[in-house]
């Protein structure tokens, strides 16, 4: 058998179909909202990673302080034979934890993007030799149909993701992951931590501008994907903190009057002077906010994890 194997299961036009529906439901409603996975495409998916690298940007570094240095412990807590990373990009988050499971057999990627499985897959093969890795290209926030692995398996959910859905979204992909678990198998999940107003917009809104650039860039592909004419010198990037909700929400404040036109989906937008377009919410959560959600899930949480400033932590749940 082929140790890479790629199993789509989203349909050709999945993406396209997506974005029109996200477009036409979301600027059509008030307050007009864009969901954050349209940031990116491949310009935006540069950016990205040009934001993790920002001084300002403490996420990545403090969840990768905590792989570096507990990698060894989640192993051994885990057990896990097959590791499931639910968006899985290049899979860099990883790599300290793959290294330190000694019984992994088998790797399972999801991610909506087959360039980014394949090339985390090449990687991967050339320093693991003996892994078996079965990408999916799939959207894991619709339900998922695992290929069969050897347990006990360990989900990844990773880099603080679970953030960017509303509470609602959050409940119903635990009840989806709890799904998938059978006895000996658990859940590892990275969150953001509540801190300090100051820090947290820094981290949204950095002094270089290459937020605000990730911020605009999802005007850039409704423009190039539906023939919309967005003028993005026209938006100013806004990064607020909500303390009712926990969460930071990111938005694109239209400076003047504007009319945009939506070609392909035969849509004219109107935005007034000073009318925002939310684009990103980016929960932060306490300990005991953790456990309450994966206890409404059917999951415990077993392991907490946090970096040396307590700043983002990681956790791991068992089935109930």
């Amino acid at each position: 058998m082929s140790p890479f194997l790629l199993t789509r299961t989203l349909p050709e036009d999945a993406t396209d179909a997506a974005l029109r529906a996200d477009v036409l439901s979301g600027l059509t409603r008030h307050p007009k909202t864009l969901p954050p996975k349209w940031f990116y495409d491949a310009r935006g998916s540069e950016l990205f990673e040009d934001i993790t690298r920002l001084p300002e940007y403490y996420p990545t570094r403090a969840e990768r302080e905590i792989l570096e240095e507990r990698a060894g412990e989640i192993a051994a807590v885990s057990g896990a034979r097959t590791v499931i990373e639910l968006g899985s990009g290049s899979s860099e988050k990883t790599r300290h934890l793959l290294e330190a499971l000694d019984g992994l057999e088998s790797y399972v990627p999801v991610d909506v993007s087959e360039s980014a499985l394949a090339g985390a897959a090449e990687s991967l093969l050339a320093e693991h030799p003996g892994l078996s890795v079965h990408a999916l290209i799939a959207d894991f926030t619709g339900g998922l149909a695992l290929p069969g692995t050897p347990g006990p398996r360990l989900v990844a959910f990773l880099g603080g993701t679970i953030g960017n859905l509303l509470p609602e979204e959050r409940a119903g992909f635990l009840h989806s992951v709890r799904s998938l678990l059978t006895p000996g198998d658990a859940l590892l999940l990275g969150t953001d931590l509540v801190k300090d107003e100051e820090t947290l917009v820094a981290a949204y809104d950095d002094a270089s501008g290459v937020t605000a650039a990730f911020n605009k860039n999802v005007l850039n592909v409704v423009n190039r994907e539906l023939g919309a004419d967005f003028p993005l010198d026209d938006f100013d990037h806004v990064a607020v903190w909500n303390p009712e909700q926990r969460w930071i929400e990111m938005r694109l404040r239209a400076r003047r009057a504007l009319t945009v036109k939506i070609r392909e989906l035969d849509l004219v937008v109107p935005f007034e002077a000073g009318e925002e377009l939310r684009t990103e919410v980016s929960s932060k959560f306490r300990q005991e906010d953790v456990r309450e959600e994966l206890a409404a899930a059917g999951l415990q949480l077993a392991q907490w994890w946090t970096d040396a400033a307590g700043r983002f932590a990681l956790s791991l749940a068992t089935a109930v």
